[in-house]
């Protein structure tokens, strides 16, 4: 299990270059199969709120749409997000992530943004990274 960081979603939603690559391609491998993922529920106002704002809601309905095709929305409780709040990560948002891809049992959290989880007690792959650990 993977959980996918709202950024690399985000990343592909707008194309952004360089990101959107390999982040599209970790969508199209767990599409596929190769791997089973999961998205922090409050990743999904992000994603409609910037791709909204950048796009259109409609784009954005449809990303977010095509995402629950194939990745689960982590299912976390209050407990979960005193476990975020006892993280000694520097951005909240990132403990949230972190405490979801915890209530999933994901092995790794996927995301550009590496150096901010540096005191993640999940471990992170960049997307390009993903690619390489998936197709072992």
């Amino acid at each position: 299990m993977l959980l996918l960081d709202s950024d690399m979603l985000i990343d592909v939603a707008l194309d952004r270059p360089p990101y959107a690559d390999a982040s599209r391609a970790v969508l199209g491998q767990v599409a596929e199969g190769a791997e089973q993922a999961c998205i922090a529920w409050h990743s999904f106002s992000n994603i409609d709120y910037i791709v909204t704002r950048e796009l259109d809601r409609a784009i954005a309905r449809a990303f977010i749409e095509g995402l629950l095709e194939f990745a689960q929305v982590a299912a976390t409780t209050t407990d979960d997000l005193y476990y975020a709040l006892s993280l000694p990560l520097a951005d909240f948002e990132d403990a949230m992530q972190v405490a979801a891809a915890r209530a999933c049992d994901a092995r790794y959290i996927v995301t550009r943004n590496v150096r901010d989880y540096v005191d993640s007690p999940v471990p992170t792959l960049t997307p390009a990274d993903a690619i390489a650990e998936l197709s072992r």
